[in-house]
Order: structure tokens, then C-alpha cells, then sequence
């Protein structure tokens, strides 16, 4: 009597996990990865509202993770510096990463004139990112990064305890420098400029504070913006725009 025999079905191909992949292959992963953050997001902001906690409270509460390195660069510089604001970020981890990716990757930064990088989700949570710090490069590593942050508040850097991210207290405007300029993007806008003579005209003795939206759709909305720009005729991604605002800066202040 013959034995029944299975019939092997052809094997799945392993996914590749690269950062940089389009969003419609990740979109099922990202909707299950968002599904838990809005809720510990929601969580984090009602609590937030409801207590009487300092913000040294919310700092007593950290987390080291591995794989959050420190990138060397020259942090002792006393030239006026840069500083970057994502708005109504909605934490689609392909878009925010790409974002992060290109600031921290730039040569501005790597010179020591980036003084921080702010993000604020669309659900009102503020968060800062050092500059220093390594973002990981494939995109399940750094969905766990954001998640892990949303649960504990803050992630350290490996072997020490400095903070590399950490959940602080809103508004932005209370960590920028007072002497600063303060300059939103917006492809709506009726002021359109050249960045490299834009940024050319910034005097050289105050930081510049740029405020970009990471959100798919719409336009940001702030009352501490100085000026209003678009810096080109075409709608640009936040990876794009963070692109030519860091050549246009680093034009500015010779960083080859």
C-alpha cells in the first residue's frame, strides 16, 4: 500500500527589513505597530495632563537598550548653531526615520552645529533626540526604538545613562533659544525663496530653529514661527526639505 505523500509547498522568501523600503510593503506591519502606539500614546498624554508630576519624575524613568550608540563629533563649538523641529509627526516609522536619518547624517551635524532635534507627535506628545546619537538603520530595529520610548519615557546610551531620547514636558518653544529665528515650511506658502540665499541672509550671531511638518498630508500651524517659506514649487517630503535645508546651512557656514 502506498504511503500518502505531502506536498511541499514552495518556500516563502524572507523579507528584507531595510530601512529604506516603500511604504505600501510595510504598511500592513506599520498599522499593527501603530495600532499600539496610539494607545500608549493616548495613555502617555492623559497622564501627562492629569498629574502633578515634575519633569524630574518622568526622567527617573529610563531604559538602556543595545544598539543606541554615540556618534563622535565636535560638540564644544560655540558658533551659533541649528536646531530642528518635526511637527504633528504621526509616527509612520518609514517617514520619521528618513527624516531623523537625514539630519543626524548630515555634515552640519557631524561638524557639532546641530544643538537638537524635537519631535512632536500628532497626538501632542514632545520628545527630544540627541544629536549624537545613532538612529538604527533597518526599520523593525527602530519601530522597537519608538515603541520602547513611548514605554518608558526615555532610552539611554549604551554602558552610561545619558538620555540619547526622552518624552519632556510641551511647549517646544520653552527649550529654544531666545535669540533664535524661527522659520516653518510649508509648500502653501506664498513667500517662495532660493534656500541658499534665504539662509545666506540669517545673521551669523543667533541660532536658527527649523520647523518642519512630518505628517503625509495638510500644513503645520504654529504661533512661534517667525517666518512662513516654501522652497520649492512642488510638494516635498520632510526627508527632502530637511535635505536641502542642511546644504543651504552648510553652504553657510563653510562645512564641507
Amino acid at each position: 500500500m502506498l504511503r500518502p505523500c505531502g506536498i511541499k509547498g514552495q518556500k516563502r522568501k524572507k523579507r528584507e527589513e531595510r530601512y529604506d523600503k516603500e511604504e505600501d510593503e510595510v504598511e500592513a506591519e506599520e498599522q499593527s505597530i501603530e495600532k499600539a502606539k496610539r494607545a500608549m500614546v493616548e495613555e502617555k498624554e492623559m497622564a501627562m495632563e492629569t498629574s502633578g508630576k515634575e519633569e524630574e519624575e518622568l526622567e527617573g524613568q529610563t531604559h538602556e537598550m543595545a544598539g543606541i550608540p554615540i556618534v563622535p563629533s565636535d560638540l564644544k563649538t560655540k558658533k551659533p548653531g541649528l536646531i530642528f523641529v518635526l511637527e504633528r509627526a504621526s509616527l509612520e516609522v518609514a517617514k520619521v526615520g528618513k527624516a531623523l536619518l537625514s539630519i543626524l547624517d548630515s555634515p552640519v551635524n557631524k561638524a557639532g552645529r546641530l544643538r537638537a532635534v524635537y519631535v512632536k507627535t500628532d497626538k501632542g506628545v514632545l520628545f527630544e533626540v540627541k544629536p549624537h546619537v545613532r538612529i538604527p538603520r533597518t526599520y523593525k530595529r527602530f519601530a522597537g526604538i519608538m515603541l520602547q520610548l513611548l514605554q518608558k519615557l526615555s532610552i539611554t546610551a549604551v554602558g552610561k545613562r545619558e538620555k540619547l531620547l526622552r518624552v519632556i514636558k510641551n511647549p517646544v518653544t520653552q527649550y529654544l533659544p531666545v535669540n533664535s529665528r524661527k522659520i516653518g515650511f510649508s509648500y502653501s506658502s506664498e513667500k517662495l525663496v532660493k534656500m541658499n540665499k534665504y539662509v545666506a541672509a540669517v545673521s551669523d550671531d543667533v541660532d536658527i530653529v527649523f520647523v518642519v511638518g512630518a505628517m503625509a498630508h495638510g500644513k503645520i500651524d504654529c504661533d512661534y514661527i517667525d517666518d512662513f517659506i516654501a522652497i520649492s514649487g512642488y510638494p516635498l517630503s520632510a526627508a527632502w526639505c530637511i535635505s536641502r535645508i542642511c546644504e543651504a546651512v552648510a553652504d553657510k557656514w563653510d562645512v564641507l
